[in-house]
């Protein structure tokens, strides 16, 4: 007779492998709802009569939206679970895609707010959800769905435009296709959620006993060590997204190609995405690859400020490195905490901070270059940020969790 571990293998890997394609199929939602107005924003004013601050506005509202509800996201995946949690984000997502594209006037506001908070409760309960159910495989998986998010949001920018273009529909449409993604991800998960049905709490996995105790991470120094690592790097990847295509146009760069180099930007950093998952869980800490990631951030800037002539190889160094950081810091979330629960409450902590720098950072930037007339001033004060992050990576690459004696 065969041995009930020998039967249970296929299953076992059959539901590796579903849980797996579940969370790409979340990842494909991460991004591409929102990263896609920039492209479409003169078409979105021009229709909407919106001003420069108001079209500003429009695009850092889904950031403000991570800042400001992911701490929310632990409570609301502990009174639904976890799996209903995720399954009912995609639906308030979906929601906010399709209300963002109606003809009627004022809904683009509430349609973007909705589309902030579904993915800001996504950004934090993913990490929980390959906690949970990857332990052994945190890294990889997490490098999986960076790529694939990442991967999505640049065919995004690709196709919003020619879309709007040859749509009677416009913008509109060009907008509105992305809420098939959350559907198919939405009906992908139904299986799931009858599976785990008996499973209601956040601490809750595949019926065991729920895991509610443990330490807040907001209490404990290694909690904003990782929150800090988070906030730094987004500031790196947000400023670069809001303000390299302008600063390589003011050093002569054709428009073309200076689109050519943020699509190269964000291809590399698929693949450097990809690299760091296969590689971050290889040693017996992170500390190594953390301090790589934001050294190739500070030379980046860096090199931006004193060499700007070689745009190029500033445009490959920061793509490795953000596509890395990006991984390691959604890593940590799983890799300093004792239980999905705590995973939950730190992915909370650090994406809002993380979101709320991130937020700030491109205004920022452009204060300082208003105040001194160039781009010297801005680029060396975010390339000292980026020596932080690469210190702070030292501290939160640590093999720590975060513990009652954290």
């Amino acid at each position: 007779m065969m041995p009930a571990a020998t039967r249970n293998a296929p299953d076992r890997t059959a539901r590796i492998g579903f849980a797996f394609i579940g969370v790409l199929l979340i990842a494909v939602n991460l991004r591409v709802s929102f990263v896609s107005v920039g492209p479409v924003l003169a078409n979105i004013s021009s229709d909407l009569e919106l001003s420069s601050a108001a079209a500003g506005f429009l695009t850092g509202l889904p950031l403000i939206a991570f800042a400001v509800f992911s701490p929310l996201a632990p409570g609301f995946a502990f009174r639904l679970g976890l799996d209903r949690a995720l399954w009912m984000s995609l639906l308030i997502l979906a929601s906010g895609i399709v209300l963002r594209s109606l003809p009627i006037p004022g809904v683009i506001w509430a349609g973007t707010a909705l589309i902030g908070l579904a993915i800001a409760f996504l950004n934090v309960l993913v990490p929980s959800l390959v906690k949970r159910d990857f332990p052994m495989r945190v890294s990889q998986v997490t490098g999986g769905y960076t790529a694939t998010q990442a991967a999505f949001a640049a065919i995004g920018a690709a196709v919003v435009v020619p879309v709007a273009q040859t749509s009677p529909a416009g913008w509109r449409l060009a907008l509105g296709i992305w809420v098939g993604l959350a559907l198919i991800a939405m009906a992908a998960l139904l299986p799931w959620l009858r599976r785990h049905r008996t499973g209601t709490a956040l601490g809750t996995s595949h019926n065991t006993a729920p895991e509610h105790t443990y330490r807040s991470p907001w209490s404990s120094a290694l909690g904003w060590q990782v929150t800090i690592f988070m906030g730094l790097q987004s500031i790196a990847f947000y400023v670069l997204m809001a303000w390299l295509p302008t600063i390589e146009r003011s050093q002569g760069v054709p428009a073309t190609t200076a689109g050519v180099h943020l699509s190269v930007f964000l291809l590399i950093s698929v693949f450097a995405s990809l690299a760091t998952g296969g590689i971050l869980h290889r040693g017996s800490d992170q500390r190594l690859v953390s301090f790589t990631g934001g050294a190739l951030t500070f030379v980046t800037f860096l090199g931006l400020a004193l060499a700007p002539d070689l745009i190029l190889l500033w445009v490959i160094l920061g793509a490795i490195g953000c596509g890395s950081l990006i991984v390691i810091a959604l890593s940590l979330f799983s890799l300093r905490t004792v239980n999905h629960p705590q995973a939950a409450s730190l992915s909370g902590m650090a994406q809002s901070v993380g979101y709320g720098l991130a937020a700030m950072g491109p205004v920022m930037f452009g204060g300082l270059r208003d105040v001194s007339g160039g781009w010297t001033l801005p680029l060396l004060v975010t390339a000292g940020l980026m020596a932080v992050l690469a210190v702070t990576g030292l501290l939160a690459g640590r093999d720590r969790v975060i513990s009652g004696s954290a």
